[in-house]
Parts: structure tokens; C-alpha cells; sequence
């Protein structure tokens, strides 16, 4: 990472915000406090010439991230889905960035797909259209295959965004190591980690290869969910750079007066993809992690159709069931239990008080349900969240990052099409039946029987174990020097045993 290169990444950042004029939208946006309003103008009035011009034709908001690059579009498109947060009128002017930016050149995608595919267009494609959409890292043609016939999207990176990435990630890198040299205190929230998380995401969406196989699983997985629809990917003509999917007709998810003159159910639409996102998410443990409104279409018959696949989040199943019980336990008000899941996961540190904590779980989550379903918010939680995790000296969790803004994300998406609707009440049915289905004896008797499998597999090894142990037994002149090595015999003797039992419950129940 080079030293000069960020800090001079960030003064600009600063006074672009300030020659664009967004900069006091910004500040109003979050409710910046008289003091951080006043740092920030006598920092940034003097660089305002050296900040980027952009283009002036945007609104400024958009037109200062426009200019700062990738990076920085991909943060305005996470605050297009919160007018809660930003207000509607910066919310709409922001979702210009999930999919309407300037396009480069149609000649230029024809080279890329060449060079990717190793053919032309013309032997590919019987038609190539001019961009349909172009976001921060790529932009879609319509084309239509020669061999079929058949229209797809065919999703081509920008050039040179390999590079415009490297440069903005090693300013955030930067900033990290300067707000964790600055404020000790902030070591604990882990913002390299968090910073080297957004890296690995972002390099995934720089190959469009994985963004093809991504798509293909979550195909897989979703294929049950009813109004649910995943474009089919086509692999033979996808590359690096390049990536051809069936092509998906619909309404813009983003465009709500269209929706209501083909006499879709808003409220119905919110809600699904609401639910459809936690049961991916709990169910599967595989979730679309860029789920905005630039990434979603409603069809004719009102299916909920996605794309995009280039930020997708896992989590593995003991984390779906730490998530479940505490979104349960905040829906049932249940706060002890929370704060006692809270504890179990270690989440918090052990020599924490886990009264107090729960006394601070219901400090937050009153106020939330005292509520109108207007006011209430995943945001709003999880900023009360953010000061309690702060008192009680919890550190951040880099595997929960993705599902937790991806959860505001779609809160954002749902009030978009239904601004009256109460998260809540949908998410109960959904959590309530992942709980039914994954903690309780039945789940206990589940692990038990994997855990069996698991051992079964070491079955054949159980002997050579046994005469290891017995060997160094006999050779060791301390005896007491084996006694690790017979404690790990015994404990999987004795848990094979256990999980032997468990299966041949299990094969009994009805």
C-alpha cells in the first residue's frame, strides 16, 4: 500500500465532496452534529480545487461518488436503498448508481468479449445491442445468440477496473490504519478486517467466472422458492471479463409507478422479498449479498427475478442458529435469552454481567416496538446495537458483516415498494420455522447422527489410533506424557459411542 498515494485518495475524497456541493448533503444526510459539520468545512474549503470536477449535469451527491470511482458508487448504492436514513429525495437521486452510469464504448465490450471468448461477435451473437445498463463495475447488452436464438444479457467489466479497485481499497486500507492509530478504542470494531473483507468480496465481482458459478448455485439452491426467479447462466460463452445469462424481462424493481400501472401488490412484493431473503439466508446459509433494487425485476406474472451475482454471502449452519434465536428473541422480546445466546456464541466477553446485558438488549429493543411500523428499522437496530456491543466490549463479527448490511439493504428495498410494512411481522413466520426446524431434541438427534457419519468415516483408522497410543504407552518413561494422546482414544471412542446411539434413535423416529 503506498503511504502518499492514500492520503492524497483521501484529501480529495474530501474536496470533491466540497466542490461537487455535496458535501452539506452528506452532512445533513447523517445529521452531522455543529462540531464535525465545522471540522469538516475548515478541512474542506481549502483543497476544494483539488477535488474532481465530475459530471455537472448529476445531481451532486451522485456526481461527486460518479467521479471518486467504483469503490466509492458501490457505497452510494448501499444508501440508495435507505431513504429512511437519507432522505427519499437523496435516496432516488442516488439509485442512478445502481445501474444508469455513463457507459463506455460499444466497441470496447465487442473487444473485450472477443479477446475473452477467442471468437467474434458476429459468430457468437446474431445481434448485439448497444448498453441497457452500466453500473460501477460493468455494464449488460442485449444480444441474442446465433445458435439458438435465444436473447440473453451478456455483462461485460468496465476497462481498467482492476486497477481503479487497487487503488481505492489501498485508501481504505489506509484510512483503517489511521482510525485504529487515532482511536485504540476502535480496535476492538477490527476495520482492517473489515476493510480485507470488502477486498475479498470485491475481487470475486472482478471475475466474472465465479459470478457464473455463483449464479449457477444459487440457482440450484432457490429453485423451490416460489416467485422466485434465476436467470440460467450460460457457461460455454462466459469468461473473466465476460459473462452471458438468459436474458430477464421485467419492471425494474427501482421503478414503482411502473409496478403499479401493471397492477402488481406492492405490499405482497415487499413482503416476499423480505421472506425469500431470510429463508435463503437461514435455510440455506447462502444469500445474495447485493439484493438492491438495480439487481431485482418484477416479471408479468410477478415473480421476484435477480441478477448480479457477484457479492454473495455464506454462513455456516451454527451461525444461522446463533442469527435465528436472537432475531426470535428480539421479535418475542425474550431479551435474557438473546443475551444468553449472546454469551454461548461468545460474542460477548465471558466477565461481562449477562443481567446487565440483557437489561442493555431491552433498552434497545423497547423503543424499536414501541414503534409505528413507519418508524420501525433493522437500521435503527442495529445502530442501538452499535452502542451496547461498544459498552459491554464486543468485537466485531467479519462473517456477520455481509448478512447484516445485506438485512438493511433489503428492509430498504421492502419499504421502497411497501413504505408501511412491518419487518417484524414478516420476518416472525419465517424464523419461528427455521427454530421449529433446527433447535430443539430433533436438531440435537440431526447433529448427533452427522457427528456420527463423521466418526464413521475414521472408522477404519480406529485401530492404528488405538495401537499408536499403546506404543507410546509402553515406550514413554513418563506415563503421564501418553495421557493426551489416550484422552483423545477415549474421547473418540466414547463420542462414537454416544453418536452410534443417536443414530439408531433417530432411525426410530416416525
Amino acid at each position: 500500500m503506498r503511504g502518499p498515494h492514500n492520503v492524497w485518495r483521501l484529501v480529495r475524497t474530501g474536496a470533491t465532496l466540497e466542490r461537487t456541493g455535496a458535501m452539506n448533503l452528506v452532512l445533513d444526510a447523517f445529521d452531522a452534529p455543529p462540531s464535525l459539520r465545522l471540522v469538516s468545512r475548515v478541512m474542506g474549503w481549502p483543497f476544494k480545487w483539488l477535488g474532481l470536477k465530475g459530471d455537472p449535469s448529476m445531481p451532486p451527491a451522485v456526481r461527486a461518488l460518479a467521479a471518486l470511482g467504483p469503490a466509492y458508487i458501490k457505497f452510494g448504492q448501499v444508501l440508495s436503498t435507505r431513504p429512511d436514513i437519507v432522505g427519499d429525495d437523496l435516496a432516488l437521486q442516488l439509485r442512478v448508481l445502481q445501474d444508469k452510469l455513463p457507459p463506455f464504448p460499444t466497441a470496447i465490450a465487442k473487444a473485450t468479449v472477443e479477446d475473452e471468448l477467442g471468437e467474434t461477435v458476429d459468430a457468437v451473437f446474431s445481434d448485439f445491442s448497444e448498453p441497457v445498463a452500466a453500473a460501477s463495475i460493468a455494464q449488460v447488452h442485449q444480444a441474442r445468440l446465433r445458435e439458438t436464438g435465444q436473447e440473453v444479457a451478456v455483462k461485460v467489466l468496465r476497462p481498467n477496473i482492476e486497477k481503479a479497485f487497487r487503488k481505492d481499497i489501498d485508501a481504505f486500507y489506509f484510512a483503517a490504519s489511521l482510525i485504529e492509530f487515532i482511536s485504540p478504542s476502535s480496535r476492538r470494531l477490527h476495520p482492517s478486517e473489515v476493510i480485507r473483507h470488502f477486498d475479498g468480496v470485491v475481487q470475486g465481482e472482478l471475475d466474472l467466472r465465479l459470478e457464473a458459478a455463483a449464479a449457477g448455485e444459487y440457482a440450484a439452491k432457490t429453485a423451490g422458492d416460489a416467485g422466485f426467479v434465476v436467470p440460467r447462466t450460460h457457461f460455454f460463452h462466459s469468461a473473466k471479463r465476460v459473462m452471458t445469462m438468459e436474458w430477464a424481462e421485467g419492471i425494474p424493481f427501482g421503478d414503482v409507478e411502473a409496478i403499479d400501472a401493471a397492477g402488481h401488490d406492492r405490499k405482497a412484493l415487499g413482503e416476499r422479498v423480505l421472506q425469500l431473503f431470510l429463508r435463503q439466508a437461514l435455510n440455506d446459509g447462502y444469500f445474495h449479498a447485493d439484493m438492491h433494487q438495480g439487481n431485482l425485476k418484477v416479471s408479468a406474472t410477478g415473480d421476484i427475478i435477480a441478477y448480479d451475482f457477484g457479492i454473495m454471502g455464506r454462513i455456516d449452519e451454527y451461525t444461522r442458529r446463533v442469527y435465528a434465536e436472537i432475531l426470535i428473541g428480539f421479535i418475542r422480546k425474550d431479551y435474557r435469552r438473546v443475551a444468553e445466546v449472546h454469551f454461548e456464541a461468545g460474542y460477548v466477553p465471558a466477565d461481562r454481567d449477562i443481567d446487565e446485558f440483557a437489561q442493555a438488549l431491552r433498552a434497545v429493543g423497547e423503543p424499536i416496538f414501541g414503534m409505528n411500523a413507519t418508524q420501525m428499522s433493522m437500521a435503527h437496530l442495529l445502530s442501538y446495537l452499535f452502542e451496547v456491543t461498544e459498552r459491554f466490549g464486543m468485537e466485531t463479527r467479519t462473517e456477520l458483516i455481509l448478512l447484516q448490511r445485506t438485512m438493511v439493504v433489503v428492509e430498504g428495498v421492502a419499504r421502497t415498494m411497501y413504505p408501511q410494512i412491518n419487518i417484524w411481522e414478516v420476518a416472525q413466520p419465517v424464523v419461528e420455522d427455521y427454530i421449529k426446524q433446527n433447535v430443539g431434541p430433533r436438531a440435537l438427534l440431526r447433529d448427533l447422527v452427522t457427528t456420527a457419519q463423521v466418526l464413521g468415516r475414521f472408522g477404519p483408522k480406529l485401530p492404528q489410533i488405538m495401537e499408536a497410543a499403546l506404543m507410546q504407552r509402553s515406550q514413554s518413561s513418563k506415563p503421564m506424557r501418553a495421557k493426551p494422546v489416550q484422552n483423545q482414544m477415549l474421547t473418540f471412542v466414547a463420542g462414537f459411542a454416544v453418536a452410534a446411539a443417536a443414530f439408531t434413535v433417530w432411525s426410530l423416529l416416525p
